[in-house]
């Protein structure tokens, strides 16, 4: 079968047989939302665009420094010495790297307030955040709406990944009920991160994140994935419809304490 000009770019996706023609097709059509551009948004933007997705909506209300560039594609010098807005500094990158990608910035931070707005009219959402407050609004958001996320995170040179599906996975409130507190939820600013690290577990991210966007959900992990690329070891622990708790406050009981604030 004869493919078009646009399709050639992604030939050698399009062979590989998980995801075939008819999958790059409804991927070139998914329209996601990258909640903070920073080490993993980034990243996941940039292996999306280079995929072929038809859009991003990049939220995040940072500007770009210098101590961000280590692990944070898309940035350069120029951007951290001119302190330029973490969206705009990527929206122009990925618009070079694809031209026919659509590209939406919005330079705020993702709250129980907007999170309908922002999230009104895409296929899937990317958490690149830092912190469980905001990623337990993203769960919320997901189990109403019935609208896909993908969790990761990295801190030191530990990291981890997990797809939300309603109706298909274990929601992130099952597996986690409450945030961790301070003590025992160190960010970056406090222990530091490795920038392999970031790029490894967003690679991770993208890869589910082509998976649901093509419409083979079906190859879905059904468990987070946590690595450790210091100490060479890997973790998985199921998140698959078994893993549903039965009291879950969120996907079994509907209470939407994070979106109704």
């Amino acid at each position: 079968m004869s493919i078009s000009p646009e399709q050639s770019r992604y030939h050698r996706q399009i062979k590989f047989a998980g995801l075939g023609q008819a999958g790059q097709k409804r991927l070139g059509q998914g329209k996601v939302l990258v909640v903070g551009v920073g080490g993993l948004g980034t990243w996941s933007a940039e292996l999306l665009a280079r995929a072929g997705v038809a859009f991003l909506r990049l939220v995040d209300s940072d500007k770009v420094d210098l101590s961000n560039i280590h692990r944070q594609s898309l940035f350069d010098e120029a951007h951290a010495t001119a302190g330029t807005h973490k969206v705009l500094a990527a929206a122009e990158r990925l618009n070079q790297i694809n031209g026919r990608l659509s590209v939406e910035t919005a330079v705020e931070r993702l709250e129980a307030r907007n999170v309908a707005a922002l999230a009104r009219d895409v296929d899937l959402i990317l958490d690149g955040t830092d912190n469980f407050q905001t990623r337990f609004l993203l769960n919320d958001y997901s189990i109403k709406t019935n609208l896909p996320w993908i969790f990761a995170g990295a801190v030191g040179a530990e990291a981890q990944v997990m797809p939300v599906v309603p109706g298909q996975t274990a929601c992130l409130r099952c597996l986690i009920d409450e945030p961790p507190p301070p003590c025992v939820d160190p960010n970056c600013q406090v222990a530091g991160v490795l920038g392999p690290a970031v790029a490894a577990i967003a690679s991770i991210q993208a890869m589910e994140a082509i998976k649901i966007l093509a419409g083979k959900t079906q190859a879905v992990a059904t468990h987070i994935l946590k690595l450790d690329l210091w100490a060479n070891t890997i973790q998985t622990v199921a998140s698959g419809p078994t893993a549903r708790r039965q009291n879950c406050p969120c996907c079994s009981a509907k209470k939407f304490e994070y979106l109704d604030g």
